[in-house]
């Protein structure tokens, strides 16, 4: 592997197989026609899913970019049906006061069509949760570190691993209960991170139904200069 020198730090030559421009073209449009077919599920097989699956996908997100490398995100992976009953009891206690008192009335007037409400029994039916939550600083050798556009990093590692979801054949949707305090509880994490998203993954029930809403054309998402 040929290797260089750069400000004193070794760096390893970038090495991937040219594709041609129809090969690419190929490519694009075959991983979006892919994830024009992803959608939010919140019906879930309870069927047992090999951890190795949940392994490669938590291996996806951490490939992505990070303010210096930081890499300040934790995934924590729940099967233990007891924890995830608490999960479910916690989040299901603060979406009561969201519904109840938090959300403006034009926000769940936005969340109608989509048929959402304070229950979440998908916290108990899916297989697994993934929670992420991100490093406001790192810890080593009992010191803090600097960490750099943590929330930017974590949100572009959670686009991979949602991804990453759809393209093993499963299915996730993205919950955020808020407050999520109870989540750094829960898992007795440290003090340095803080819950950013939590994730159940799982197969769709055979017979599950989804709000039937379309995406913005292109026309209407991308500008050209």
């Amino acid at each position: 592997m040929d290797k260089k020198l750069i400000s004193g730090f070794e760096h390893i030559a970038y090495s991937r197989p040219e594709l041609s421009l129809e090969q690419l073209e190929d490519n694009a449009r075959a991983f979006y026609e892919s994830m024009a077919q992803r959608r939010t599920v919140r019906e879930f097989d309870t069927r047992p899913i090999p951890r190795e699956v949940i392994d490669h996908i938590v291996l996806t997100a951490g490939t992505a970019p990070s303010g210096a490398h930081k890499q300040p995100w934790t995934f924590c992976v729940v099967e233990n049906p007891e924890i995830k009953r608490q999960i479910r009891l916690a989040a299901e206690e603060e979406e009561k006061i969201s519904y109840g008192s938090r959300m403006p009335d034009g926000w769940k007037e936005d969340l109608k069509p989509l048929g959402t409400d304070w229950r979440k029994p998908f916290l108990e039916e899916a297989p697994y949760l993934i929670v992420v939550f991100k490093q406001s600083y790192g810890m080593k050798e009992g010191e803090k570190t600097q960490h750099y556009y943590v929330s930017e990093s974590v949100g572009i590692a959670c686009g991979f691993l949602i991804a990453a979801i759809h393209q093993a054949g499963l299915a996730t949707v993205t919950h955020t209960p808020s407050p999520m305090n109870f989540l750094s509880e829960i898992l007795a994490r440290p003090a340095h991170e803080k819950p950013f998203l939590l994730l159940p993954v799982g197969f769709a029930k055979a017979e599950t139904f989804v709000p039937a809403i379309t995406r913005k054309p292109l026309d209407e998402i991308l500008i050209r200069y």
